[in-house]
């Protein structure tokens, strides 16, 4: 006995964090989509009929299952940050599993909404929020992307747990449940194939290059020369094919000390503008003092002219700034950052000879109200310029090109996201990558994209469809819970259960033997 009680012991912490093994493999770089079915059917089976607390330590169990692998890039901004992020982020997985009735099915209807609503808050806080590693990164793959569209990546989230909370029902052969479940996957599904998805721009095709230098990945700033990224960049857009309407540079491989009007390589970017006769959005970094400096996209027009800019304002925590520097330096060390970036004011949008796109620099392609504020501006076309060659292997770009896919759907726009080191993607409205460099490799991305307007009803009403849902979820969720128990109690009353003197009575009247 005692020996089984061990094995128990142990086997519910392993299958919980396989649990949470099997939601990570479903996410870039892995991609492994269907397996986020299996762990949420394994996280049901985990918290079913258990106590809250129970329930939380075995959700916690999940989530670390789920970060420990798929925050690993956080290591390369701050190891210490990535430990506590992990073990943070894996404790609202928790909250999730102990905010939602312990029976069925008001567990089933609630759990969609709880985990929904914990994501969010993960997205946004701590210091402005962690985007990835999300449910939705790994559907943008599956079946259910569509309802992009209709709800952004919330919805995503909701859609993919009901569905795994369908499959949950059907392991307990609970056959209504899972057919209501079912039936909640394909009307979404129904509703998101007849939504708006934006409409083509008369006459709106243009010819764009996506400029990639090419370099070692894993390379820090600090570690590199300037000179040589900006030069490289240079070298790869001689191999662009004219005519172009549009070009576009990545995130700030133009690294200078003041004012790009100012520099040398401001005069090389307009002498290489007018010489390909095409604008050029260049990714600039500013020097503006010994602590601080601006990341932005800079438009030089086809004469050669700086005619517009946008400066990034959702900075990357521990790589653009320094929460809580005070405190946290005493343990990260020579680590951390020396300068912080200032928080740009202006608009996500830039307004191009080739026609206005909206921009979203870097991290900011994982915020989805970024983009959709510059589709708000008119942008017809989104600009992701990026640099993750700071990062040790592919888990940021991999993301990186999955967000940019759910960016795509959501708002019906064509993609362009150009990185020093990869990945440069060029993606279709549909969340299709129709191009894709390699990593490190020097090349130029070249096609014909087509400028979009039109909303879709994200873009018209951001998170709100998945709001409510997530909240209709959970009270739903709870009142069949209560629901259920007051059932119960009123069958109690009708039905009591036997006594000691019905059980005697039973047995006194019960016909003998032989």
């Amino acid at each position: 006995m005692a020996v089984s009680a061990t094995a128990n012991r142990i086997r519910t912490p392993v299958l919980a964090l396989g649990s949470g093994i099997l939601l990570a493999a479903a996410l870039p770089p892995w991609g492994w989509w269907p397996l986020a079915f299996v762990g949420l059917v394994a996280l049901d089976r985990l918290i079913a009929d258990q106590p809250r607390w129970t329930r939380f330590r075995r959700g916690w169990l999940v989530g670390l299952g789920l970060y420990l692998p798929s925050l690993l890039w956080m290591q390369d901004l701050t190891l210490p940050g990535y430990f506590i992020a992990t073990i943070v982020y894996a404790a609202l997985v928790g909250v999730a599993a102990a905010v939602v009735p312990a029976t069925s099915p008001g567990r089933w209807v609630a759990l969609p909404g709880a985990i929904a609503l914990t994501e969010l808050l993960r997205w946004s806080w701590p210091f402005g929020g962690v985007p990835l590693s999300s449910l939705a990164v790994g559907q943008v793959a599956s079946p259910l992307a569509p309802v992009l569209r209709v709800g952004g990546s919330l919805l995503l989230v909701e859609l993919t747990v009901i569905a795994g909370v369908a499959l949950a029902a059907a392991v307990s052969r609970q056959w209504r449940a899972t057919a209501v479940g079912a039936g909640c996957v394909v009307v979404a599904l129904a509703f998101a194939a007849l939504a708006p998805r934006g409409e083509a721009v008369d006459g709106g095709e243009i010819d764009v290059a996506l400029v990639q230098g090419g370099g070692e990945q894993g390379t820090r700033a600090e570690d590199t020369d300037e000179r040589l990224v900006f030069e490289r960049h240079v070298e790869a857009s001689r191999e662009i094919d004219t005519p172009v309407d549009l070009v576009v540079w990545p995130e700030d491989v133009v690294d200078v000390d003041g004012p790009i009007d100012e520099s040398r390589e401001g005069e090389e970017l307009s002498d290489l503008a007018q010489e390909l006769d095409a604008p050029i959005v260049a990714g600039v970094v500013e020097g503006d003092g010994p602590e601080h400096f601006r990341n932005a996209s800079v438009l030089f027009e086809a004469d050669g002219e700086i005619v517009d800019r946008y400066d990034k304002v959702h900075r990357v925590p521990f790589g653009e700034y320094v929460p809580l520097r005070s405190l946290i330096e005493r343990f990260a060390g020579d680590s951390l950052t020396d300068r912080e970036a200032i928080i740009g004011e202006g608009p996500a949008e830039l307004d191009t000879s080739a026609g206005p796109v909206s921009v979203a620099i870097s991290w900011e392609i994982f915020f989805g109200d970024r983009v959709r504020e510059g589709v708000e501006q008119g942008g017809e076309v989104v600009l992701n310029p990026t640099n993750g060659s700071s990062y040790t292997g592919t888990m940021v770009q991999t993301q990186q090109v999955a967000s940019s896919r759910m960016r795509a759907m959501e708002t019906g726009r064509w993609v362009l996201q150009a990185a020093p080191t990869g990945f440069t993607a060029i993606i279709g409205p549909d969340g299709t990558v129709h191009q894709r460099s390699a990593v490190s490799e020097q090349t130029v991305l070249q096609d014909t994209v087509v400028r979009r307007s039109g909303n879709t009803i994200y873009t018209r009403l951001g998170l709100l469809p998945a709001w409510i849902v997530a909240l209709f979820s959970l009270v739903a969720g709870w009142f069949l819970s209560r629901q259920a128990k007051r059932n119960e109690r009123r069958q109690q009353v009708v039905d009591p259960p036997p006594t000691a003197a019905d059980d005697a009575k039973t047995r006194d009247f019960a016909p003998s033997g032989g």
